[in-house]
């Protein structure tokens, strides 16, 4: 399993337990535990269950047309929507994202596109309207 989702990352103690392939497409809501990889395609939000440590990993061919509410997100592939990590955001260098990130700490590598607004740390409603004050718009280079 471990060759399958590629070498563990320290900074999330679950494993990887879920896998949505490539050349799958999923049109509907997802809610999960734990962990879960996406190499496919999403047309529909993407949230943990209540309470719950979780990961998420978004592959380099993956697409996600919805938003995002998680503990943790790995992000190599594309997303469009709005994106709520609450404790990490990893943005790779493949990365396209075009959507508005909140996030309590991120890591954004060289390569990466993101077009939206970048705003950082808790909001008790979790609201993005909550957030318009403290966010930054990213210019295009």
């Amino acid at each position: 399993m471990k060759a399958l989702f590629g070498k563990a990352d320290k900074q999330h103690a679950k494993p990887i337990a879920s896998l949505i392939g490539a050349g799958t497409v999923l049109s509907g809501h997802i809610v999960f535990s734990g962990g879960l990889r996406i190499d496919g395609e999403v047309r529909g939000n993407v949230r943990s269950a209540d309470g719950q440590a979780n990961t998420l990993v978004v592959g380099e061919q993956a697409r996600i047309e919805g938003d995002i509410d998680v503990a943790r997100l790995i992000v190599n592939g594309l997303i469009k929507g709005r994106v709520d990590a609450t404790e990490f955001i990893k943005v790779q260098s493949k990365a396209q994202v075009d959507c508005d990130l909140a996030y309590a700490v991120a890591e954004i590598h060289s390569g990466a596109v993101i077009h939206g607004r970048l705003a950082q740390g808790p909001r008790a409603d979790g609201s993005a309207a909550a957030r318009q004050a403290d966010t930054l718009p990213l210019r295009n280079p």
